[in-house]
């Protein structure tokens, strides 16, 4: 996995989860598409009320993904995974409240996973993911973020 070996505690990110962390900040990898794709595809729906961008996941890619964070009060949670302290667990619920019903929905329904687990399974993932990504304490391009997905 490269980037994302260490970043979760245990060690293992299974594929639901690398779905899941997809579906937030890599768009390209729900819809099927890549840049070197010779046949367009029909883009994935998205779910009414979110933010989804072409290439930026369902919120707008990372920096969608905090600034939902930062808006449900959670900034200083979403600041110390990008800068370079120790980073603030946040709770599942908490986490769930900030990313939306429709969303939760919409990352269950293409993992396969139930919408607690998968809050679970997120809320421990993401402050190393986030922190990973965020090594110089700068959110990376969506690009930059899709590159990391794609090694």
């Amino acid at each position: 996995m490269g980037l994302f070996d260490n970043a979760v505690p245990g060690g293992n990110i299974t594929k639901p989860l690398m779905i899941a962390l997809g579906a937030l900040l890599v768009g390209k990898m729900l819809s099927g598409r890549s840049e070197e794709a010779a046949v367009p595809q029909a883009p994935v729906p998205t779910p009414a009320g979110t933010d989804a961008s072409a290439d930026g996941g369902l919120l707008g890619g990372l920096g969608g993904l905090l600034g939902k964070l930062k808006d449900a009060g959670h900034g200083n949670v979403a600041d110390s995974w990008v800068g370079t302290g120790q980073n603030q667990q946040i709770n599942a619920n908490d986490l769930g409240s900030a990313l939306g019903p429709a969303v939760i929905r919409e990352i269950a329904q293409r993992t396969g996973m139930n919408e607690q687990e998968l809050l679970q399974q997120l809320s421990t993932a993401l402050p190393g993911i986030v922190d990973k990504l965020t090594p110089n304490g700068q959110v990376p391009q969506n690009h930059q973020v899709a590159s990391a997905f794609n090694s």
